[in-house]
């Protein structure tokens, strides 16, 4: 029986309430990836798919998870460039999640010598994603400014490593202010902001002209923010909307406050300001647009940066498959910097026990009747309460009769 983290019918609980359940058997493709060397990536497209807010999203049940790295087990019919034993990371469209994955050639890519798996689950998709942003749609150059939605998450620590390899770019970073001293020491953000404040009025104090790029994430009031911070020859670059899982289960307000609060700019606008508008979304590149050898690029040059010691992926934590649930709340809490991994080796953390409904309604009535006696303390003839006898050395009457009728009850 193969382990693997499917998704039922529960897009309407928390994060928690993805369930754990043993598959007897896997669908094969062109490669399959054993995972008891393997490491899996947690991103905030899985946290979307939860919820059922993206396109298409699949029926339920489904394996989860879209990112995962280790050695192929086994090779499809014509599949030549890859062979039993090869070190690879795939991105899947879903199903990463298990200990055996099934996944077609073209997304699989092999890791240069020396990469972990560990490294490879962090790495591949958000800098993969973080490559194309900056130097394929922003055209990143020395002496620009970018302004960076969720600087603390995984894409947002890999566009700063990556913005970094060019000369004097100046990055100010927007996030929860409980971020900012970890992120202070690391040294690489120029100007932090905090998210939910007039960060707009604090870029213009120290760049009266605005930024050169905005990356956003969150969609919502946020577009029309990130646009009026735009020079002249500007771009404005969406790849993600997670403005819209604002709860714990899925929102058709949050979608629909996201959509209406952002302006329709007309082409006739971005010719009279001299501004972009792009977007970017990797999985539809992937799987609706078959791009595969445009990513497949990017990802060698990403692995390629690695290689030379100028990228080293930062990552949060790890967390045995079963902990996925919690692992998902503290992605969907924004309290991650940095890549959230999943370990299939890893032993779950134990949970905590709870006493059956009966056993415990028991126990409470005893622990009602021990109270009570020690409030009614017996009075003498005189009306003058006796002293209650000490109950610290286990040895009095009261105390054995009372932890009998405790024992009797529960």
């Amino acid at each position: 029986m193969l382990p693997a983290i499917t998704l039922h019918d529960d897009r309407h609980t928390p994060p928690r309430g993805s369930s754990f359940k043993r598959l007897s058997s896997v669908r094969f493709e062109n490669c399959r990836l054993p995972q008891n060397e393997q490491r899996s990536g947690l991103n905030f497209q899985d946290l979307m798919a939860r919820q059922g807010a993206i396109d298409s999203p699949p029926k339920t049940p489904f394996i989860m998870g879209s990112e995962c790295a280790g050695d192929i087990e086994q090779v499809g019919e014509g599949v030549e460039n890859f062979k039993v034993g090869d070190r690879v990371v795939a991105l899947p469209d879903h199903k990463a999640w298990a200990e055996l994955v099934a996944v077609p050639a073209t997304s699989v890519f092999a890791l240069p010598a020396g990469m972990s798996y560990l490294d490879a689950a962090a790495i591949t998709m958000n800098y993969t994603v973080a490559y194309i942003l900056l130097f394929e749609l922003a055209n990143l150059t020395p002496g620009k400014s970018l302004l960076l939605h969720s600087v603390g998450g995984g894409v947002g620590q890999a566009v700063v490593q990556l913005a970094k390899t060019v000369k004097d770019v100046t990055i100010f970073g927007v996030c929860s202010k409980s971020k900012h001293e970890a992120l202070k020491a690391a040294g690489t953000i120029d100007q932090l902001l905090e998210r939910g404040t007039d960060y707009c009025n604090e870029v213009r104090k120290i760049s009266p002209e605005g930024v050169d790029i905005v990356l956003d994430c969150l969609c919502g009031e946020e577009c029309n923010k990130g646009y009026a911070l735009l020079k002249p020859m500007g771009k404005y670059i969406l790849y993600g909307s997670s403005n819209v899982v604002t709860g714990e289960t899925k929102s058709f307000f949050s979608a629909a406050r996201s959509w209406w609060q952002v302006d329709k700019v007309s082409p006739i606008k971005l010719f009279d300001e001299n501004k972009t508008l792009s977007g970017l979304n990797l999985r539809h590149l992937m799987y609706q647009h078959g791009s595969h050898a445009y990513v497949r690029r990017a990802v060698e040059r990403v692995f390629a940066l690695w290689n030379e010691g100028k990228i080293k992926p930062v990552v949060d934590s790890t967390w045995a498959l079963e902990d996925v649930p919690e692992a998902m709340q503290k992605m969907h809490d924004r309290k991650n910097i940095g890549k959230i991994v999943l370990d299939p080796s890893l032993e779950p953390k134990p949970k905590p026990a709870t006493p059956a409904k009966g056993k415990a309604k028991d126990k409470k009535a005893a622990n009602q009747e021990s109270q009570d006696k020690k409030a009614s303390s017996v009075e003498s003839e005189d009306g003058e309460k006796k002293k209650e006898p000490e109950l610290t050395n286990g040895t009095s009457e009261d105390k054995s009769d009372s932890d009998s009728k405790e024992k009797e009850s529960s």
